[in-house]
């Protein structure tokens, strides 16, 4: 399908990295873009934190028990605790204004230097308040509550949830960011939490900035690899006999510049899609289209393409739904136009257009290899597993040199294999992938999906292999030094060796955001917040989608979250 590269694991489509990975050859390895991508322990359940408590968490002491104040002061703390005790118990009867009532005299009674139990009776009617909806009152208690034990995690809990009433995204994602690390990242409750927030702060900031964002042409590395997905693309093919006058091959600069005068601009846009001068095909493009010239249906699918890769989905669409229209188009292009569209909807969460559109492309042209190929895919990330195969199966029977269509009917497998833990399918899997390498050694693609399946089996010697194969045919491709330096980390935990792969990867195409979004990723690990922000911010500028920026400001803003929770509570996550 034609797509750039994945998003959340946990984001609204339910779609896993793997799914993803799968489609467009990103990231396996990587965990969700979550707040908490260095945990690797399991997340045990917890009940519903809703009842006040006789006591709070420990505040913590400095050196043995605490002292006990005078017997006067004695007598008025035990004055508060009856006015607490008697709070609870109208709580649990659901008379809630006669608890706040019993909390206030408790508070009101309370010596102020007996923090841990003052506390503790803000917090209580903090729960009051939140049992009447109210959530300002909710926020300033539980605040009073922290302010008296700044760890407190039923507070900030607490708290952290009327922030989420309120709408205050940001104060809520901190609280709830400071409970998880008390917490060890052992409650899913909190986790949650942080990861509702995340995605809607991520979406709420992807929105404002890809409506406004610079269009940005992607590197030619990945320009060549998109158009390689397809083998029955008409606009992707070199300019035919006719179209390129033998003069032109020996001709350079401005000599060649005055060649090109006599032609269209679809011909033009060509000539310039072989130099890699992508800058200069929108607008040659768009003088065909003014002009209504032959090659106007091309001309509206070229431009279109490039629209899409430059991330600019809004103008991309009319083009498409034009060559779409068009009946007297040649078949293959109004095809192509619907694989692209279709690629386009499901990359805006809109799976029920996308399998509309690939099915109608079926239905035009039913011998094109491309539209299963890529119909494949997209069944792949709605988990159709074995619909998917069968696309694969069509497409390779159409076109049995297709290398990338058995390397992923091959992972497909797998990793249905693999997730639902069948030793045996998965050892007929991996026999596919031997076969497909054996057959197509000049296959990249295979080696890698081979790779990432040989990583899940923890042969990571192998994997690496794999990985050395795929850098010996495609060089220039950085993802793969992606996944090598992962996989340095994974295998041999050698940090120095996995950035370097990964550096590597920047400097051979500086506009990888899955370069710098793993870099970031890596970053907060090592507890570098600050770097690691600066590593996501240049992902976001570089994101190909509005879905994809707005996973990658869920990660940018997991990090901030954490800088700001160790400079207010000097809480820190663990790190590598």
């Amino acid at each position: 399908m034609a797509a750039s590269k994945p998003v959340d694991a946990q984001a609204d489509t339910g779609l896993s990295r793997w799914q993803l990975a799968l489609a467009i050859g990103a990231p396996v390895l990587l965990g969700a873009g979550a707040i908490y991508l260095w945990n690797k322990r399991s997340v045990a359940k917890r009940s519903e934190r809703k009842a006040p408590e006789g006591s709070s968490s420990p505040v913590p002491k400095e050196g043995g028990d605490r002292v006990e104040n005078p017997t006067d002061s004695r007598s008025v703390l035990d004055r508060a605790q009856a006015a607490k005790n008697k709070g609870n118990k109208y709580f649990k009867a659901g008379k809630y204004e006669q608890a706040i009532q019993c909390y206030t005299e408790a508070i009101s009674l309370c010596p102020l230097e007996q923090k841990q139990d003052l506390s503790t009776f803000y917090q209580n009617r903090a729960a009051a308040f939140e049992q009447q909806l109210k959530w300002k009152e909710v926020v300033q208690d539980c605040s009073k509550a922290i302010e008296l034990n700044p760890k407190y995690i039923k507070a900030l809990y607490r708290r952290a949830k009327a922030y989420e009433k309120l709408d205050n995204k940001k104060e809520c994602l901190e609280d709830v960011t400071a409970v998880c690390i008390l917490e060890g990242f052992q409650n899913q409750q909190s986790m949650l939490l942080a990861d509702k927030v995340l995605k809607l702060l991520g979406k709420e900031k992807a929105k404002e900035k890809y409506k406004n964002r610079e269009p940005l042409m992607p590197s030619p590395q990945f320009i060549k690899s998109y158009f390689n997905s397809f083998t029955d693309d008409i606009i992707s093919q070199p300019l035919l006999k006719g179209e390129k006058p033998d003069e032109d091959k020996d001709k350079e600069g401005e000599a060649a510049d005055v060649t090109r005068t006599g032609r269209s601009g679809y011909q033009k846009a060509k000539q310039y899609m072989e130099e890699e001068n992508y800058d200069k095909i929108i607008s040659e493009c768009t003088k065909e289209i003014e002009t209504k010239g032959k090659y106007m249906a091309e001309a509206l699918l070229l431009r279109a393409t490039f629209y899409l890769l430059i991330g600019n989905a809004a103008a991309a669409q009319p083009d498409l739904d034009m060559v779409v229209s068009m009946e007297d188009a040649n078949v293959k292009l109004r095809a192509n136009a619907l694989i692209k569209r279709g690629s386009m909807y499901m990359q805006q969460q809109q799976s029920q257009l996308s399998t509309q559109d690939f099915n109608m492309a079926a239905d035009i042209d039913p011998q094109n290899a491309d539209v299963y190929h890529h119909r494949g895919q997209l069944k792949i990330l709605l988990d159709h597993v074995e619909e998917a195969v069968d696309d694969f199966d069509e497409c390779i029977r159409l076109r049995p040199d297709s290398a990338l269509a058995q390397a992923q009917k091959c992972f497909a497998l797998y990793r249905q294999a693999y997730t639902g833990s069948n030793p045996l399918q998965i050892q007929v899997a991996v026999k596919g992938f031997e076969d497909v390498i054996k057959k197509f050694p000049k296959c990249a693609e295979g080696y890698a999906l081979y790779a990432q399946a040989l990583t899940d089996q923890q042969h990571f010697s192998n994997a690496d292999e794999m990985y050395d194969k795929c850098i010996e045919l495609e060089p220039d491709n950085a993802t793969t030094y992606v996944h090598k330096g992962l996989l340095q980390l994974q295998w041999k935990q050698d940090l120095d060796k996995g950035l370097e792969l990964i550096s590597k990867a920047i400097e051979i195409d500086n506009k990888c955001d899955f370069a710098y979004e793993t870099m970031g990723t890596i970053e907060v690990q090592r507890g570098n917040l600050t770097k690691a922000i600066e590593m996501f911010n240049k992902a976001i500028n570089l994101a190909k989608s509005e879905m994809e920026m707005g996973h990658l400001y869920s990660l940018c803003d997991a990090a901030y979250a954490q800088t700001e929770v160790a400079k207010k509570y000097g809480l820190k996550p663990p790190t590598l």
